[in-house]
């Protein structure tokens, strides 16, 4: 849990600097700043997506997934989670509807740029494995995601902050998942590890998702395409368990 916990106070401590940052920048500066993590998101969702041996099992990891998460309606719940925080914790703002909107979207944002990726998976089950290796890369996405939501809480405001809960919950679960189930496993098997391969891809395309939305060009409710990273590994250990060669030459 250490690398989650280095993660969390470096996005706090990013978008504090950010809130300061931000309250001095035009509109027009914030424009450009969100455009910009478009692009980067947009590259690094399609480096992540080229992580396939596969592209049928991101096929239908993201369809199926897709289905599960509009039956479920993910992004309500995730929008009517951060829209609690915003009136538990948002101050006198609480009533205003700009600000209720605006602090939903960066909290919802955030928590997908940072928590969909292969540093966050393989990251944080080496890191719950007791792998030195696997704090080393949590500390590397520590850094990232810092200046990231510095960049972000500049823009989107307050919310990105809250998205530290995000990150407690699902790097500390896969922290706890690696201490539990993948021990003995190496660093180097867990990272060519078709499960994870795959989870990766998929999340990049979620990734690539996102980056639409932060340049302005389409808003797919990105939120509820996350059943997908479920769907991938599960796909996976099926076409094992059947004897299936996912990986044909």
């Amino acid at each position: 849990m250490g690398g989650t916990i280095l993660n969390i106070i470096t996005v706090a401590l990013g978008s504090g600097l950010g809130l300061i940052v931000g309250n001095r920048l035009p509109e027009r500066i914030q424009q450009s700043v969100v455009t910009g993590l478009g692009l980067i998101t947009l590259i690094v969702g399609v480096d992540n997506a080229g992580a396939t041996g596969n592209i049928i099992i991101p096929l239908l990891s993201i369809a199926i997934g897709a289905i599960i998460g509009e039956l479920l309606r993910i992004d309500l719940a995730l929008e009517r989670f951060g829209g609690w925080l915003q009136a538990r914790f948002g101050g006198k703002g609480d009533d205003n509807h700009t600000e209720r909107a605006r602090f939903i979207n960066g909290f919802v944002t955030a928590s997908l740029v940072f928590c969909v990726g292969p540093l966050t998976f393989v990251g944080s089950i080496m890191d719950g494995m007791g792998l030195a290796l696997g704090f080393e890369q949590l500390a590397i996405k520590s850094v990232l995601d810092g200046f990231a939501s510095m960049a972000f809480a500049s823009s989107l405001g307050v919310g990105v902050a809250f998205s530290i809960v995000t990150i407690l919950i699902l790097q500390g679960g896969l922290a706890l998942a690696g201490a539990l189930l993948v021990g003995g496993a190496s660093p180097e098997a867990l990272a060519q590890n078709p499960l994870i391969l795959e989870t990766t891809a998929v999340g990049g395309l979620i990734l690539i998702a996102l980056a639409l939305v932060l340049l302005d060009i389409k808003r797919p409710r990105v939120a509820n395409f996350l059943p997908a990273l479920l769907v991938a590994p599960a796909l996976v250990a099926l076409g094992t368990a059947l004897g299936i060669d996912i990986y044909p030459l």
